[in-house]
This record gives C-alpha cells, sequence and structure tokens, in this order.
C-alpha cells in the first residue's frame, strides 16, 4: 500500500512538472528568444533613468527573469527591470550611490516575502474590473508613448515633443518609419501563412539581416549602452551596516516591494483572464521577493512582472515557466556570447515588435460605443480616470490607487441611496411595525432618522425589523439610537428586532456610547 501512494505521488509530481514546464517546449523556447530580444534595450533603458550603468539593468533582468520561473506563481509571466521600478530609485542613487540601491533591492525583497505569507494576494480581489481595464489600457498607452523617441530618432535621454519636430531629418524619419511598417508587416502578415515560427522573431531577423547586409544607418540596440562581457559576482552591499542606513533605505524598500507586487499581481490576474487558469498570487509574492534578494546581491536593480514582456511571451506562444527561464537564459547568451550581434539589431525592429504588444494589449471593446452605452457610466468614469492618471504621472501604482478608491466612493454613494424604511400597523392597532432594507454604514445612515413618520403614529409601541438590513459600523448604531430616542420623546417605545448575531453584538457594544448628544 505505501509503495503503491508512493508511485502515485511520484506520478503525480512527474504529471506536474511536464504541464508547467515541457508541455510546450518549442513556442516556449521561440518566445523566450523573442522576449530576451526586447529585455536587452528596454533593460538599458530603464537602467539610465535609474542613473545607473546598463549592466545593473542587464543584470537585473535575466537574474530575475532565471529565478522567478522556479520561484513564482504564475507560468508564462516575465519578470526583470521594469520602469516603474526604476523611477522610484531615482533620487536613492543620486543622493546616496548605487551600493544603496543593492540594499534597497534586497529589503524590498525581504518585505515582499512578508507580505506572500501576510496573504497580501488574496487583496487582488478587491480591484474592479473597471480599474483591470483602464490598468491595461494605461500600460498599452504608455508603452506605445515610449516608442516614440525611437520613431522620431531622438538623443539619448531626450523625450519626444512636437517642438522636435521641427529639427526632425525627414528623410532619415521616413527611412526608419519605413523600416517599423516592414516589421509590422510582418509580425501580422505571416501568421496568416505560416505559424511554425513566432512572426515577431521573424522581423527582428528580417530587419537586422538587411540593416547590417546593406549598412544602413539606422539608431541600434548598441546605440543604447555597452553590453556587459562578464557575469555579475555575489557580494554584499559596501554600505554601513546601521540604523541610519534602515533610515535611509526603508522608505525607498518600502515603495518598491509595493509598487512591485502590485504590478507583477494585476499582471498575474491579466494572465490568468486571457489563459483561463489561475495562478498563486501569494506564491508569486515570495517568488518576487526571493529574485529581488537574488539580484540585488548580483548587482542588479529591483524589478517585477512586465505586463508587456508577458504580453509579447503570450502572443509569441510562451505559456509554461520554460519561457521565462529562456528569456532569461538567452538574455544571459545573447549579451555574453553574441553582444557584438545583439548591439547591431536596429531599433526599429523591436519598436514594432513593442507596437504590436500596445495594439494587442488595448482592450478595444472597452472604448467601443456599444460597450460604452450598455457599462454604467460609472465604471467607464473609473476607468478613464484610471487610464488619465497613469500616463500623466507614469506610474501605475497612482493610477490603480485612484481608481480603487474611486470605485470605493462610487459604491458607497450607490448602498446609500438603496436603504428603505417600509411600516405597516398589525391588525389589533397595538403596535406599528416598520421593516428596514439594506446596507447600514456611515455614509447610508445620515438620513435614516428622517424615513421614520413619528408624528403620523397613533400607537404605543413600534417594532423595527433589521432582518434585511445589515449592521456595518457606529455611525448606524447612533442613527439607530437616534430613531428609538426621537419615538421616546413621543412617548412611544421602540423595539429593534430581527439583528443578526454580529449587528446584535455590536449594537450592545456600542449602543448609548456613539451618540452625539
Amino acid at each position: 500500500m505505501f509503495l503503491k501512494e508512493k508511485s502515485l505521488s511520484a506520478a503525480g509530481v512527474s504529471a506536474s512538472f511536464k504541464e508547467n514546464w515541457l508541455s510546450n517546449p518549442k513556442a516556449d523556447l521561440l518566445s523566450g528568444l523573442v522576449v530576451a530580444l526586447a529585455l536587452i534595450p528596454e533593460a538599458i533603458s530603464f537602467s539610465i533613468i535609474a542613473g545607473v550603468d546598463p549592466k545593473v539593468g542587464l543584470y537585473a533582468s535575466f537574474s530575475i527573469a532565471i529565478v522567478i520561473a522556479f520561484a513564482g506563481g504564475r507560468s508564462g509571466m516575465i519578470s526583470a527591470a521594469t520602469g516603474a521600478m526604476a523611477l522610484v530609485i531615482v533620487p536613492l542613487v543620486a543622493d546616496y550611490g548605487l551600493q544603496y540601491l543593492f540594499a534597497a533591492t534586497i529589503l524590498a525583497g525581504i518585505l515582499q516575502i512578508g507580505f506572500g505569507y501576510l496573504g497580501v494576494g488574496s487583496l487582488m480581489r478587491f480591484v474592479p474590473r473597471s480599474v483591470m481595464i483602464g490598468f491595461v489600457n494605461a500600460l498599452a498607452i504608455l508603452i506605445f508613448l515610449a516608442q516614440l523617441p525611437e520613431i522620431f530618432m531622438l538623443e539619448k535621454g531626450e523625450h519626444f515633443g512636437f517642438g522636435k519636430l521641427g529639427d526632425l531629418d525627414f528623410g532619415r524619419f521616413a527611412f526608419n518609419a519605413g523600416f517599423i511598417v516592414a516589421g509590422l508587416v510582418i509580425i501580422y502578415g505571416l501568421p496568416r501563412i505560416t505559424k511554425l515560427v513566432p512572426s515577431p522573431l521573424v522581423a527582428i531577423v528580417v530587419l537586422s539581416a538587411v540593416v547590417i547586409g546593406f549598412n544602413y544607418d539606422l539608431p541600434t540596440v548598441g546605440d543604447k549602452g555597452d553590453l556587459p562581457s562578464s557575469l555579475p559576482l555575489l557580494s554584499l552591499p559596501d554600505i554601513a551596516f546601521s540604523a541610519e542606513t534602515l533610515r535611509i533605505i526603508l522608505p525607498y524598500s518600502i515603495t518598491l516591494a509595493l509598487v512591485g507586487l502590485l504590478e507583477s499581481l494585476l499582471t498575474a490576474q491579466l494572465l490568468d483572464d486571457m489563459t483561463d487558469t489561475l495562478s498563486n498570487k501569494n506564491t508569486e509574492s515570495k517568488g518576487q521577493g526571493i529574485a529581488n534578494i537574488v539580484t540585488g546581491f548580483f548587482g542588479g536593480m529591483a524589478g517585477c512582472a512586465m505586463i508587456g514582456q508577458s504580453m509579447i511571451n503570450h502572443r509569441s506562444g510562451g505559456r509554461t515557466r520554460l519561457s521565462t527561464l529562456a528569456s532569461g537564459v538567452f538574455l544571459l547568451v545573447l549579451i555574453l556570447l553574441l553582444g557584438e550581434w545583439v548591439a547591431q539589431i536596429p531599433m526599429a525592429a523591436l519598436v514594432a515588435v513593442m507596437i504590436m504588444v500596445s495594439v494587442g494589449t488595448f482592450n478595444w471593446r472597452s472604448v467601443a460605443l456599444p460597450t460604452l452605452k450598455t457599462v454604467p457610466l460609472t465604471e467607464s468614469l473609473i476607468m478613464a480616470a484610471t487610464v488619465a492618471i497613469v500616463v500623466l504621472t507614469h506610474n501605475l501604482a497612482y493610477g490603480v490607487a485612484a481608481g480603487v478608491l474611486l470605485s470605493a466612493v462610487f459604491f458607497a454613494r450607490h448602498v446609500a441611496h438603496i436603504v428603505k424604511v417600509t411600516s405597516v400597523v398589525d391588525p389589533d392597532n397595538i403596535e406599528r411595525l416598520y421593516a428596514v432594507t439594506g446596507e447600514l454604514f456611515f455614509a447610508s445612515t445620515n438620513n435614516l432618522v428622517y424615513l421614520f413618520d413619528y408624528d403620523a403614529v397613533k400607537v404605543d409601541r413600534v417594532e423595527i425589523d433589521l432582518s434585511g438590513a445589515r449592521i456595518w459600523d457606529t455611525s448606524a448604531v447612533a442613527a439607530l439610537d437616534a430613531v428609538v430616542a426621537k419615538f421616546a420623546d413621543r412617548g412611544i417605545k421602540a423595539e429593534l428586532v430581527g439583528l443578526n448575531e454580529h449587528a446584535e453584538k455590536l449594537h450592545v457594544n456600542t449602543t448609548g456610547k456613539v451618540s452625539s448628544h
């Protein structure tokens, strides 16, 4: 019996391993290669944003991708250095230097593991669908806007603005744009002929071959910065381990941990919906923490899940943990062994891939006229507010937080208006019966006291039935106390009935103690 159970257990482990790693090997490896190629310029760009050497972002990207493949809770999701995390650490690097960044990254990872054990992943259910759609649409817009400097071939560090158009070399711009359009034609046209190879990979290879073969003068990956030529070494941050150091890095670490988890869990939820599978959000939280700890010790910056790269992976056929691992391994191989060739890849090819991701990520149905006519106006406003705040601040966390807060306000406003009070006189004309229905809390109880017709009551006793209501807070208790007091002022005894166990306990403990009089 023991041997039979052991063999069944081993068979289960083998089946799980195959499902998570080897159920889709060809597509996973090819999609991992596409992701790795797209990661290089992004990792370099995020390093520049953070004010650190390009190798810091590249080290972070391959180490996080490799670690999260084993430790994460969502198959097929790509994690690496990201723009949102880079923006957080800009002041830290500027004021205190690179070693403090590594320490803050390690501490952020420790905090994320703690949040994972506290069950922070379960909080995802409080993010409404309208906020999720706003998050996705905003990210699609940001991905596209991030390509504008490459489309218009601006100098490193320059941001796109209409004032830049006056200095534009239109001939060179048209040539670059032509290559981008050619890349898009391959990306969208090749799948109509064959799907054996991911079309984004074909676009990168073909455009690179043309540019290199004809020696065309177009911006390349190498223009973004030098690629590292050696592996990073395991080391401790070169800082003083003191209370003062903790005071400096803790605020940044908390922000990194929260922003990283927010982006990672929202991305995991999005992939859950797209693949009709369920991920373990708490495991993902802990996995992100482990990945950041490792990258901090190996000289990398903090990272998290990348929705853009995850979309590339998904649309290129990547589904299992192997695709995530492949992206990290291929990135390592590309920058260490094939760096000379990778540096010659034209940015136009990668821009075409990112435009595909932007178009595919945006939820076009959410802005279609039939949808806008049928969806409640409040949900459309929440989605629009989320998009606007994210695009204006370039911070996904701000937009999502504002969207959730606005959703809560609209929900409270809606619930506050569905409290009803009905009444009948009993057949013996001895007492009047009131029935209260709805959610009783701070926003809904302001007018509760005015829903009773005190002066019209001609009996000595009233009964207020709360079996159809839910008492949430002491504001509701204070409102009910006020109702009872108003009846008492008229010589009428009022009795509350139908309270559930929670409401009964709350009322007994707080009645008479929360009144404003």
